[in-house]
């Protein structure tokens, strides 16, 4: 068996389900120590519990406050003696309304977690890299979504946050290049996690009328894209956009 990250340190956010779950399980089987971070610590160590290896670890985070994000790479590093170089923000939330229907604080809370949070991982991460002195062969991937490019009915504040991680992505892919550093987005599209269960079946059904491949996608699916963005077989791929959507766009 390959070990594509054998020996990596692998920080995933969004851990206690979905994408963020599937990540760590492909992340673990392919030899690397997972840190999995959720602001539900029972689900993340849940998440935990079910992978392969051992010597993981379970955080609890809330990605929008600079202290849990801080604290969170402060165990992580004196847990494993260094700070990881594999970092996966999917820590993802939605507040569905229609734009005159939604309040402030329902923008504002998608916002603080989807892009806020992105920003602060990133922020805390690289910071720990460079001054442990890490930072080479790097690899930070942020889930943002195929709807921060099209936009999506009762979605202004989810693809308006998504898009800002398109941004910020290759913005920082830019800035942390000369530390060996590369940072990718993957944009998924309809995929079977918690977050979708919530949408009634004729919603549903629309989208899979979109989707060339007729079907909405699996957690693993996207997993599989972010464990080759997280390894050394994606070495010249940088500030990218990879979609993970069944061909919808």
């Amino acid at each position: 068996m390959s070990n594509l990250v054998a020996g990596k340190i692998a920080f995933v956010t969004g851990a206690g389900s979905g994408i963020g779950k599937a990540t760590c399980q492909a992340l673990a089987r392919q030899g690397a120590k997972v840190v999995a971070a959720d602001q539900n610590l029972k689900t993340a160590k849940q998440t935990v519990d079910d992978l392969e290896g051992s010597g993981h670890l379970p955080v609890e985070v809330d990605v929008s406050s600079t202290e849990s994000v801080s604290n969170a790479f402060k165990k992580t590093t004196e847990q494993f003696r260094r700070p990881p170089t594999i970092v996966v923000n999917s820590a993802g939330i939605t507040r569905d309304n229609f734009l005159l229907k939604l309040n402030s604080t329902e923008f504002d809370d998608v916002i603080s977690v989807n892009l806020k949070g992105t920003f602060l991982v990133i922020q805390s991460a690289v910071k720990a890299m460079i001054e442990a002195g890490t930072s080479e062969g790097a690899s930070i991937i942020n889930i943002a979504s195929i709807v921060g490019k099209t936009g999506n009915l009762g979605q202004c504040n989810y693809s308006a946050s998504k898009a800002g991680v398109e941004s910020l992505t290759k913005t920082a892919a830019m800035e942390f290049g000369k530390f060996g550093i590369r940072v990718n987005s993957i944009l998924p599209g309809i995929i079977q996690t918690p977050m979708i269960q919530t949408v009634p079946d004729n919603v549903k059904k629309m989208f899979i009328s979109r989707i060339p491949l007729n079907r909405l996608g699996n957690p693993e699916e996207v997993a599989e894209a972010i464990l080759f963005l997280a390894s050394n077989k994606s070495s010249y791929i940088n500030a990218a956009s990879i979609e993970v959507t069944g061909g919808m766009h």
